[in-house]
């Protein structure tokens, strides 16, 4: 009887790799995930991505290989990593060619959205923006259907998103992550006194003024910047994913109030909704897409 084909699952993020096997039918029931640090080079990538393939000898057919990366990704070719440059201009189809399967690459929070819109928190949705919020901040837009990629794979970088006309802009951040990603809560914790992003939402749990205004002004930037989106796009519903997702108790009231107040009375009660997957939906994605194909980004 012949096996089941399994699907290779990649996560490549600025400082781990994560990786995971699954059935071809059932991406979502990743087994035997495992992390590593970063890899420093293009050729440390790809020596343990081959190392895991072979380490599979004698197991079920391997179909694909999916893969998210940190950065710009057009088709399987890496354009801008801002945290791994080694990558800038690598085809990672090429680059593990001797693997010999298909290769499969996105951006980490197109993928995620991949995720949720096959089994998650958007399944059975055409439209939906995915907002990751961590270090940085990813996105990605599900539109009629299909993950939105742009013309060199670029679309839907909310990060770069601004409220501000006279904000002199940056060559590697957005106004938007420099206003509400977790390096923004870092420093603005810091300013209060405190030891980072983390004790600045305790604190702000706890009623602390100094701390619930840092925490309005957070989610005042990212209602105000959403709205436009939304009023954009239409989607049927926003997900929030990404670490900072989790003080979505004290982020979210400036946050909905601030959308209601940029947005016309007949999109003003858009679903806001937490991701399923947590930090699982971008290795989850990277599994679809590699049982999909080259066209992973066809959710529909």
């Amino acid at each position: 009887m012949t096996e089941t084909p399994q699907v290779l699952a990649l996560d490549l993020g600025g400082t781990s790799l994560r990786a995971g096997f699954a059935i071809v039918d059932a991406p979502a029931e990743l087994a035997a995930v495992e992390r590593w640090p970063a890899p420093e080079s293009a050729c440390a990538l790809r020596d343990r991505i081959l190392a895991l393939v072979a380490a599979r000898a004698g197991s079920a057919p391997l179909a694909g290989i999916g893969i998210t990366i940190p950065g710009l990704v057009e088709g399987t070719v890496s354009r801008w990593v801002p945290n791994l440059p080694f990558l800038d201009g690598v085809d990672l189809a090429d680059l593990l060619g001797e693997a010999g399967v298909p290769v499969a690459a996105g951006n980490d929070a197109q993928m995620a959205l991949l995720a949720e819109a096959r089994f998650g928190a958007a399944s059975g949705l055409d439209d939906a923006i995915l907002l990751a919020i961590g270090t940085g901040i990813g996105s990605s837009v599900l539109a009629g259907g299909r993950i939105v990629r742009g013309g060199r794979g670029a679309a839907c970088s909310f990060g770069w998103a601004s409220a501000d006309v006279a904000d002199p802009g940056e060559d590697r951040s957005g106004w938007l992550e420099r206003q509400a990603a977790g390096r923004a809560l870092d420093r603005l914790g810091r300013d209060a006194g405190l030891a980072d992003g983390a004790a600045l939402i305790a604190a702000a749990r706890t009623g602390d003024p100094v701390a619930s205004l840092a925490i309005h002004q957070v989610g005042a930037a990212l209602g105000t910047t959403l709205a436009g989106a939304v009023a954009l796009l239409d989607p049927q519903a926003v997900l929030l994913a990404g670490g900072v997702s989790d003080a979505i108790d004290v982020l979210g009231p400036p946050l909905r109030a601030a959308l209601t107040r940029n947005l016309p009375p007949h999109l003003r009660s858009i679903e806001i909704r937490p991701g399923q997957f947590g930090p699982r939906a971008g290795l989850v994605g990277a599994a679809v897409a590699a049982g999909l194909g080259p066209e992973w980004w066809r959710v529909r």
